[in-house]
């Protein structure tokens, strides 16, 4: 436990020394006036696959949701508590993004337990959560090998946090009006590429 914390604090004083410093005058603009995010970026919650990192991101570029297995729950208002569903409310309608992707990553852990099952131990509240996309990712990689189930897997899930955005009356008319653009990737922990779905069902490398 001190370890942990005495590593956050030294990253913190290089924060402060080194990039704060720099960026001071960036970041009292934008504590004066605000952020405007171009992006809203829904990831996994992994710590290996950090949007900001990826995209070399400026503060107040992207406007990030993080979860397990970068999921994006079905529109349902019905006055439950729903973290993913504020965020995208909150980025479309009040900081107006204009573009909301969907990133996937390599060796999740989350959609493995989709395949296989979530550890016993989290049975609370990941199994309900990653049981949501299970049966459509288990589905489409039944007649695949092992070997490429995973990574066939982590993309399905993609695909399906894309459609169910567009389940969002408030995203589907502005992604019909031109005004904001749905895009899924997928990173490769291993090999740092980046690749987009294109057309139906592929992800290719980006130059």
């Amino acid at each position: 436990m001190t370890d942990a914390l005495d590593q956050l604090l030294a990253g913190y004083r290089r924060f402060r020394e080194g990039h704060w410093a720099e960026a001071r005058a960036e970041y009292e603009a934008l504590a004066a006036d605000g952020q405007k995010p171009h992006t809203l970026v829904v990831a996994c919650s992994d710590s290996r696959a950090d949007p900001a990192l990826i995209f070399d991101a400026a503060p107040g570029q992207l406007f990030v949701v993080r979860n397990v297995a970068n999921l994006v729950p079905p529109y349902q208002p019905d006055g439950q508590l729903h973290g993913v569903s504020a965020a995208l409310e909150f980025g479309v309608k009040v900081l107006g993004v204009s573009r909301i992707v969907v990133m996937g990553h390599a060796h999740c852990g989350g959609v493995n337990a989709m395949l296989h099952g979530a550890p016993d131990s989290c049975r609370d509240f990941v199994a309900p959560w990653v049981a949501q996309a299970g049966p459509v990712v288990r589905m489409v990689c039944e007649s695949f090998p092992a070997e490429e189930a995973g990574r066939l897997a982590e993309e399905t899930v993609v695909r399906l946090s894309i459609e169910n955005l567009r389940t969002f009356p408030w995203i589907a008319e502005r992604e019909a009006a031109g005004a904001l653009t749905l895009s899924g990737l997928h990173f490769g922990i291993a090999d740092g590429v980046l690749r987009a779905l294109q057309g139906p069902g592929r992800f290719r490398p980006l130059d």
